[in-house]
């Protein structure tokens, strides 16, 4: 069978407009997706793309209609949890009880440091992780001896692990977090008996500080599968007893404590972002990000952006628009001629001159303001810490907010290309995974929500569209049904059939998908509506992401060329897999370094970095206890 290329032939936005206003069109409202997907009977005339026939009506069981229909039913997608931190937990110390009892029986041989200081535990509230607090016990249990101390003072391991914990602010942590009450030097000549006290109180406190910091830097502050349904990420085990064990007999803990945190280099240049941004002044004019604003409309930020345009003018812009400037740049009522200078200030910035001033023009004339960048780079260090501590030296690496994809090969950018992600009422899940195959000429199986909420009330009325429209129907013993006889009217969000779309230059996925399979159903594909790569904003999808060039990407994940790749496109439907292992990070950065180390900020787009940031409030207090 010859496939079409989706290259070859696409759906002209000018030849949907000619259908509406010809009036063939019925009454009944037509979405955007039945323009695309739909109303089969006219794409076949357009393109003369003839569908798979059904399958004969004998072999498809006829449904009784209902008697009365039930109401349209929506199926949702993952829902934001209101995130609940870890309440801590008092130390019991009293295990260690015994190991002071038997200093008691030790006093004619001289007993120990440690065990002669352990009653000064009592009455002693210290608050920790559970898992912390019996990793505590435990170990002291078994080693009853200091790790922080030597002699009547700090030991140079605790002056080691002091100085990281004190400089937890370098990698987006709250020093708050992990600050210890030090003992003061015993020059004074404090009492032996109170110096004791201090000494093994230190001690505790220190070792559940040093567990929280090593923690929180292998995987995080926060447990993202509990800000929502779209976070999906594994669980990073992190063994307490062995970890303080480790800290007892690391001979430079600094360096122990250090290697726990990512070792990427867009971690590294993530940190030398923040320091920078730490040492840096606040922008001089700092505009709303979130400003929106129209021709004819007022607003005082208006005034902002035009003395940012005026101070980056050039010759060129300034000869064309600088009297205009000059006469309106304190104006807050954004008039009629100055939309060709806003539209001249996008043009230059590489934005889409529509002459609406948004947050993508705000951030590329006004910048991000300090204070949003510093959370922004906060945010992409905890969030990288979910991640692998190293991501791969070959890697397919999409970044939601940036629009893009990227494929590393050997630590380097082989391809950067746009892409569409999912809208906000559909949005993409942040998880990785690994490369499975491609898929050339595939079906597109539709998923149950988009059946159910975009699909099923046009089947109400018209049961046999999909049959016009080159979908097949098959019930679940396998069976090809035709959709006509089937009483769509009887079913709400479980509907026991599945549908596909045969493979053509029509399909929703284009000429290839590209898998690493996964609960959310997410890959990448190629689309027909090419025309949203143009967009400065791309979330359009249903979730899966749109590649602008998916036959690169799979020349890039398979190791091949491009001929090869279209080689197999003529050859109609089929799979090829993946020979080698490639993870795919499909991501969720609001800050991100490009190939050059230096660091890029994008919007907020599905608004997830105010719901981490509420998720460190909330950490924060409950960790207020021990302090």
């Amino acid at each position: 069978m010859k496939f079409f290329s989706a290259k070859a032939v696409s759906l002209p936005l000018v030849a949907v407009a000619a259908l509406l206003a010809s009036g063939v069109q019925e009454a009944a409202a037509v979405t955007l997706f039945d323009l695309l997907f739909g109303d089969g009977q006219r794409r076949e005339r357009r393109l003369r793309v003839t569908p798979r026939p059904p399958a004969h009506r004998q072999n498809a069981p006829r449904q009784r209609a209902p008697r009365r229909a039930t109401a349209a039913p929506k199926i949702t997608g993952p829902a934001y949890y209101n995130y609940r931190a870890d309440a801590l937990k008092p130390l019991d110390f009293a295990p260690l009880a015994p190991i002071a009892q038997s200093a008691s029986l030790e006093e004619a041989s001289g007993g120990t440091p440690f065990r002669d200081a352990i009653a000064g535990l009592e009455g002693f509230e210290l608050f920790a992780e559970a898992d912390a607090g019996k990793a505590i016990i435990a170990h002291y249990t078994e080693h009853p001896d200091f790790i922080w101390v030597a002699g009547d003072d700090l030991s140079e391991r605790a002056r080691q692990a002091v100085r990281v914990l004190g400089e937890a602010g370098s990698h987006g942590l709250p020093p708050a977090d992990y600050s210890v009450t030090i003992p003061a030097s015993n020059r004074g000549g404090t009492d032996p008996a109170s110096r004791r006290r201090e000494l093994i109180r230190f001690e505790m406190e220190m070792s559940a500080r040093v567990l929280r910091y090593a923690s929180d830097a292998l995987r995080g502050r926060i447990d993202p599968n509990r800000i929502s349904g779209y976070h999906d990420f594994p669980a990073k085990p992190f063994d307490m007893a062995a970890a303080l064990n480790a800290a007892a007999a690391a001979p430079d803990v600094d360096d122990w404590l250090e290697s726990h945190h990512p070792s990427s280099e867009e971690y590294r240049a993530l940190r030398v972002e923040l320091e920078a941004l730490n040492a840096s002044p606040e922008n001089d004019i700092v505009v709303d990000p979130k400003l929106l604003l129209k021709p004819g409309e007022t607003n005082p930020e208006l005034s902002k952006i035009l003395h940012l345009i005026a101070r980056g003018l050039d010759d060129e812009m300034g000869g064309e628009h600088g009297e205009t400037l000059a006469r309106l740049v304190s104006s807050e009522t954004y008039a009629e001629e100055l939309v060709p200078v806003v539209k001249a200030a996008q043009s230059r910035a590489g934005l889409k001159p529509d002459g609406v001033i948004g947050p993508r023009t705000v951030a590329a004339l006004a910048g991000t303001s300090k204070a949003e960048r510093v959370d922004k780079i906060v945010v992409a260090l905890e969030q990288l810490r979910w991640l692998p501590s190293e991501l791969g030296g070959t890697r397919v690496f999409i970044n939601q907010p940036a629009f893009t994809a990227r494929f590393i090969e050997g630590g380097e950018e082989k391809l950067n290309m746009r892409v569409v992600v999912g809208k906000p009422s559909n949005q993409t899940s942040f998880f990785y995974d690994e490369i499975e195959q491609v898929d050339y000429n595939p079906y597109w199986g539709v998923p149950q929500s988009i059946l159910v909420n975009e699909m099923l009330p046009r089947l109400r009325r018209d049961p046999g569209y999909l049959d016009r429209a080159g979908y097949e129907v098959t019930d679940s013993r396998g069976r090809r049904i035709s959709s006509s006889s089937i009483a769509w009217g009887a079913y709400g969000a479980r509907i026991p059939y599945s549908v596909r779309q045969t493979p053509s230059e029509a399909n929703a996925l284009g000429e290839l998908k590209i898998l690493f399979p996964n609960k959310h159903a997410i890959y990448m594909h190629d689309t027909p509506q090419k025309e949203l790569f143009e967009r400065d904003s791309r979330a359009f999808s249903h979730g899966c992401v749109r590649l602008a060039d998916p036959r690169g990407m799979a020349a890039a994940v398979l190791g091949t060329t491009l001929e090869h790749i279209e080689a197999k496109l003529e050859q109609g439907h089929s799979s090829e897999k993946a020979t080698r292992r490639i993870p795919v990070y499909v991501a969720y950065f609001t800050a991100w370094p490009d190939g050059n180390g230096r660091v890029e900020y994008f919007a907020d787009i599905y608004e997830r970095d105010a719901r981490l940031m509420l998720a460190f409030e909330k950490t924060e207090a409950a960790r207020a206890p021990s302090s």
